[in-house]
């Protein structure tokens, strides 16, 4: 007995050092580590176009349906790559793919070799998780030069999202390319019709739908990022100084080199 617990006391101190230089680390350099992952995250909805381009579409599928737990996925408010355009009306998506509303139908278009291959993600949420990724790299050499966004101020800064998003939610109950949304007549009477009618009606690039939800997505990064990061470095800092303490009680301090986006405690 004394023999098993004397053989397997050292393997456990072992792997105790181990997971504490690991998480020591992850505190020292948890921003550069977010911005990595983040930026991962960002990326493979538009390498699943590549992989379909290239012809491996099992691989492409298995990013398609990871995604499509995230996000609606619908092809009229989603980008395209290897197309003529970036973008497609949902008439122009119908004459292709099924003459329907459904949108569990309509989300299933990936595109095909002439109109080019979706983006996994909506360009809402392109603009949303790749404004929390900008935002994220901007914010590690600004951080000493401006203070923390207050509760208020990210309220300010989601808020026009949430409008947008919801009264998109609300337009689609009428049915997908039916509700008031879709046509902005409301738009059009406030502005005087002054604008093209390309840029009233539709989810296209340049239309005010598709405008809107880039602009909303980029503020709530922004919003998310500015108030949320001061705070988790904070915390990770205090995390740091902690387990210095404790390696310095051992001598066990972990040799880390520095690196960009590692703490400042200035």
């Amino acid at each position: 007995m004394s023999t098993m617990s004397t053989a397997t006391s050292p393997r456990k101190h072992k792997a105790a050092i181990t997971v504490d230089r690991l998480a020591y680390f992850f505190c020292r350099y948890w921003l550069a580590v977010v911005v990595i992952m983040l930026g991962l995250f960002v990326g493979l909805p538009f390498l699943a176009p590549v992989l379909m381009q290239l012809g491996w579409k099992s691989a492409a599928s298995v990013i398609y349906v990871f995604y499509s737990t995230q996000c609606h996925q619908m092809p009229q408010r989603s980008f395209f790559l290897f197309g003529p355009k970036a973008m497609y009306s949902l008439a122009e998506v119908q004459a292709v793919w099924q003459n329907t509303n459904n949108p569990l139908i309509l989300r299933q278009f990936v595109g095909n070799a002439q109109m080019g291959w979706k983006v996994a993600w909506s360009d809402r949420m392109v603009s949303l998780y790749g404004g929390l990724w900008l935002s994220a790299v901007l914010w590690s050499p600004l951080r000493q030069r401006i203070k923390p966004l207050p509760w208020w101020g990210f309220v300010l800064l989601a808020l026009p999202m949430v409008l947008d998003g919801g009264t998109h939610l609300i337009s689609d109950f009428a049915g997908i390319g039916q509700g008031f949304r879709d046509s902005n007549v409301w738009l059009t009477a406030l502005t005087g019709n002054l604008l093209p009618a390309t840029f009233y009606a539709g989810d296209a690039i340049g239309s005010f739908n598709s405008l809107i939800r880039i602009v909303t997505g980029l503020l709530f990064g922004l919003g998310a990022v500015w108030f949320a990061f001061p705070y988790l470095q904070q915390a990770f800092v205090e995390m740091e100084y902690n387990m210095e303490a404790k390696f310095n009680r051992v001598s066990q301090i972990p040799s880390v080199p520095p690196v960009p986006f590692g703490n400042s405690r200035n």
